[in-house]
């Protein structure tokens, strides 16, 4: 199978607001072929006309789908209501996506097995009615569903076993070995449930460990996360998806070092 490369649109979230459809051109012309939106039910017909302009596809996307509010990306939550599951699969579509990613669930639901499987209850039910949508439903990974551990089982681990065969798995790499676990192993655990990953590296440098937004991130292969090892352990790969949450040197640079990286060492 082909591993396509993408680029999650969050990395360069503050262009994006300012010049979306110049923004999607350069990514298009540093050579990316496919994009992740996020946040993209508000505006999906406004999305979907820049990405084809720019002559991009979304194969994928992160919407919310298991948590009544909006979460931030530090993990804490708001008042501000999600779209029903129905509103996001039609935007979805409209974007020609194939499959929706939950992007994020607060920390706190990951402290107990009764709070990970009411998650696992709610994406199964989302799938239910993204199925008859023709879409499919996933969830992506920070490091808190990893460092919880119950009987020597991670929590992601434990989600998935809970998952309805329908639900797929968008494995973040970095934050994997943020929390502590070998993402080699893990991806071996998990098996054809991953679909695609977040190809994202860091320094995993401890005197950086606890800052958010991270201040470790580099580009993909200049760091210490195994990313090919990961790649290569997982059988039903469909994307390699490049994320920065943070960087402070020149962010079309690195996108763009990282997609080669991926394109020359992963891709198969």
């Amino acid at each position: 199978m082909t591993i396509q490369t993408s680029l999650q649109l969050f990395t360069i979230r503050e262009r994006l607001e300012a010049d979306l459809d110049g923004t999607l051109a350069e990514v298009a012309a540093r050579g990316f072929t496919a994009v992740e939106p996020y946040d993209f039910v508000r505006r999906a017909e406004t999305m979907a006309a820049a990405v084809s302009s720019a002559g991009l596809t979304a194969p994928t996307g992160h919407a919310f789908l298991a948590s009544p509010t909006f979460v931030r990306p530090d993990g804490s939550g708001t008042t501000a209501p999600v779209p029903p599951p129905a509103a996001v699969f039609a935007a979805a579509a409209a974007l020609g996506m194939h499959t929706v990613i939950d992007p994020y669930t607060e920390p706190a639901r990951w402290e107990s097995v009764d709070g990970i499987a009411e998650i696992a209850q709610l994406l199964n039910e989302a799938a239910a009615i993204g199925a008859d949508a023709g879409m499919r439903v996933g969830y992506h990974n920070h490091a808190h569903e990893l460092e919880a551990v119950f009987d020597g089982v991670t929590g992601l681990e434990i989600l998935a076993e809970r998952l309805d065969e329908r639900v797929v798995l968008e494995v973040d790499l970095y934050w994997v070995a943020r929390g502590g676990v070998d993402p080699v192993a893990l991806l071996e655990r998990l098996g054809t449930r991953v679909i695609a990953v977040h190809a994202k590296d860091g320094t995993l440098d401890p005197a950086l460990l606890d800052a958010y937004p991270p201040a470790d991130q580099v580009p993909a292969g200049d760091g210490v996360v195994p990313l090919r090892e990961a790649i290569a352990a997982a059988p039903a790969l469909e994307l390699a998806i490049v994320e920065f949450d943070h960087y402070d040197g020149d962010l079309f640079d690195a996108i763009t070092r990282s997609r080669v990286f991926l394109d020359a060492e992963v891709a198969r």
